[in-house]
């Protein structure tokens, strides 16, 4: 089980501000580190932890970690709530595992993954 993912941004408050609006994520407890950023929290989880980054480009061409996906639902919603926040998205269907996808990109250019299954199909389930 993954317990969070961490991401270094330039922004820290706009990338809360945007986390937050999107994903409904709340800033809460976070450890007096020695450096600033906000962990945000789905429930009592904090699933995402911001940090400050240096501000370089998002460079897919090494190794790296190419996007965080976000498991969620009402697909509908979602898409309303980003037509309203003009927040440009694109869309994958998978009909053989049930589900809906949305990708969008925080302010500093970071991609996110939301999916939205509609119910459980044979592929739904990890065979890892």
């Amino acid at each position: 089980m993954l317990d969070h993912a961490t991401i270094r941004t330039n922004d820290l408050d706009g990338t809360r501000t945007f986390l937050e609006a999107v994903l409904g994520l709340k800033a809460g407890y976070r450890p007096d580190f020695p450096f600033p950023g906000y962990w945000l929290y789905a429930d009592s989880s904090p699933e995402v932890h911001l940090i400050p980054g240096n501000g370089g480009s998002v460079n897919r061409t090494g190794e790296t970690i190419d996007h965080i996906a976000f498991r969620l639902s009402d697909h509908d919603g979602m898409r309303r709530k980003l037509d309203k926040l003009a927040i440009p998205y694109s869309r994958m269907e998978l009909p053989e595992l049930g589900e809906h996808r949305l990708f969008i990109r925080t302010p500093t250019g970071i991609l996110l993954e939301l999916v939205f299954r509609e119910s459980d199909t044979p592929h739904s389930q990890s065979t890892l």
